[in-house]
C-alpha cells in the first residue's frame, strides 16, 4: 500500500473525529449557550444535512480540478468550518459552522475513494478504499473519546479548535504524499447524472440507506442503553464508545480483502450478521459482559458493510465514479440520520429502551433484501453501465485493416 494512503488516512480521521464528537458535547455545547440538549441535537443534523448538500454539489462544481488539489481544497473548506464552529458566538452561528464543516465530507471521501484505487493495482482497489476508511474508524476509537474528554474538561471549543488543526495537518500530508492525478475526463454533467440514475447504482444507494441505518437506530441511543438497562455508570460511556470503534476498525481491515475476493457475498453476510446481532442485542444488553461483546460486534460486522457498498456503486456507475462515491456518502448520512429517526419513534412509543435494537435488525434486513434483489436483476440482465462503457470501447478501437484487392 502506498504512504499516500496514510494522507487520506489523516484526513478521514479528522472528519470521523468531527461528525461523532458532537454527540457526546451536546450537554456542554447547550449550556454554554443558553439551549437545551435536545435543540442542540440539531447541531448533529446540521452537519449530516451539509453532507447531502455538499456531496453532489462540491462533487460536481470540482470534477474538472485535478485530483490532489481537489482533496486540498475540501480539506480547507473541513478546516475553515470547524474553527467557524469554535469560534461560534451563538447557537445559530454554530449551526452554520457545522454546515459548512460537513460540506466537504461527501465529497472528500468521493474523490478520495477514487484516488485510492488509482493508486494501487488491479485487485487491491477495495483494500485501498478500507485503508483511508481506517482513518475513520481510528477517529471512533481515539478521537471522540478523547475529543470529548478534553471538551468536558477545557470546553467545547477546544475540541474544534484541535480538529481544525488536524485538518492543516491532513492538508499538509495531501500535498506532500499524493501524487499529481488529473482529473477524471469529464463526460458532461447529464451524463454523470443518467450514470447515478442506473438501476443498480440506485438499488446500491437504497442498500447503503436502509442497512446502515440498522447500525445507527442503535448507536444513538447506545449511552443511554448502557447507563439505563445494562447499569453502567456514565463515566463509562467513553469506553463503551471506544469498544465500537473497535469494532469499527476490525470490520474495515477485514472488508477490504473480502470485498476484493468477493463484493456481493460479503455485502450479504455483513448484512445478514448485523441483522441477527443487532437482534441478540436485544437480550444481550441485560448482561454488562455480554453487551460490551455485542457493541464490538456490531461495530465489526456493520463497518464490514461500508467497502463493498462503495465499491459496488462506484462499480455500477463507471461513467461517473466520483460523483457516485460521493452520493454514497449521502446515502450513509441519510441513514445516520434515519436511524435515529426510526429507534427515536420506538422509544417514543414506549417500547423501552432496548426496543431500537429489534428497530436497527428490521432495517438491516430491508438492507439486505434490497442487496439480494439487485443481485439477483444484476445476474440476470448485464447493468447498462457496463453495455455503455463495452461500446465507447468497442467505438475507440481501429477499424480492421482491408486489403487493396478487397
Amino acid at each position: 500500500m502506498p504512504l499516500a494512503l496514510l494522507a487520506l488516512a489523516v484526513a478521514a480521521f479528522g472528519i470521523g473525529t468531527t461528525e461523532f464528537v458532537m454527540m457526546g458535547l451536546l450537554p456542554q455545547v447547550a449550556e454554554d449557550l443558553g439551549t437545551s440538549v435536545p435543540t442542540a441535537g440539531y447541531l448533529v443534523s446540521a452537519y449530516a444535512l451539509g453532507v447531502v448538500i455538499g456531496a453532489p454539489l462540491l462533487t460536481a462544481l470540482g470534477s474538472r480540478i485535478p485530483r490532489r488539489r481537489m482533496l486540498v481544497l475540501l480539506m480547507a473548506v473541513f478546516t475553515a468550518g470547524n474553527l467557524a464552529s469554535a469560534l461560534a458566538p451563538s447557537f445559530g452561528t454554530l449551526i452554520a459552522g457545522r454546515l459548512l464543516a460537513g460540506l466537504p465530507h461527501g465529497a472528500f471521501f468521493g474523490v478520495g475513494a477514487v484516488v485510492a484505487a488509482r493508486l494501487v493495482r488491479e485487485g487491491r482497489q477495495a483494500r485501498a478504499v478500507a485503508t483511508m476508511f481506517l482513518g475513520l474508524t481510528i477517529a471512533n476509537i481515539v478521537g471522540v473519546p478523547a475529543a470529548t474528554l478534553l471538551g468536558q474538561h477545557f470546553g467545547w471549543r477546544v475540541t474544534f479548535l484541535i480538529v481544525a488543526g488536524i485538518g492543516l495537518v491532513a492538508m499538509a500530508a495531501l500535498t506532500r504524499l499524493i501524487p499529481p492525478l488529473p482529473a477524471e475526463e469529464h463526460t458532461g454533467l447529464a451524463r454523470e447524472l443518467r450514470a447515478l440514475a442506473g438501476r443498480q447504482v440506485l438499488l446500491g444507494l437504497l442498500t447503503t440507506v436502509f442497512g446502515f441505518a440498522g447500525i445507527f437506530a442503535v448507536y444513538s441511543y447506545l449511552a443511554s442503553m448502557m447507563t439505563e438497562v445494562t447499569g453502567f455508570a456514565e463515566g463509562s460511556v467513553p469506553l463503551v464508545l471506544a469498544l465500537f470503534g473497535i469494532g469499527m476498525t476490525l470490520g474495515a481491515l477485514a472488508a477490504g480483502p473480502l470485498t476484493d475476493r468477493a463484493l456481493r457475498p460479503t455485502l450479504y453476510g455483513s448484512l445478514a450478521a448485523l441483522a441477527l446481532v443487532l437482534a441478540a442485542f436485544h437480550l444481550t444488553a441485560r448482561s454488562p459482559v455480554a453487551a460490551l461483546v455485542t457493541v464490538v460486534l456490531i461495530g465489526a460486522v456493520g463497518f464490514l458493510t461500508t467497502t463493498p457498498l462503495q465499491m459496488l456503486v462506484m462499480d455500477k456507475a463507471q461513467q461517473a465514479p466520483t460523483l457516485a462515491a460521493a452520493s454514497s456518502q449521502s446515502a450513509f448520512n441519510l441513514a445516520n440520520a434515519g436511524g435515529a429517526w426510526a429507534g427515536g419513534l420506538a422509544l417514543s412509543a414506549g417500547w423501552g429502551w432496548t426496543s431500537p435494537t429489534l428497530v436497527g435488525a428490521g432495517l438491516a434486513a430491508l438492507g439486505l433484501a434490497v442487496a439480494v434483489v439487485a443481485g439477483r436483476l444484476d445476474r440476470d440482465a448485464p447493468d447498462a453501465s457496463r453495455i455503455v462503457a463495452r461500446s465507447h470501447e468497442e467505438a475507440d478501437r481501429p477499424a480492421p485493416a482491408t486489403s487493396e484487392a478487397a
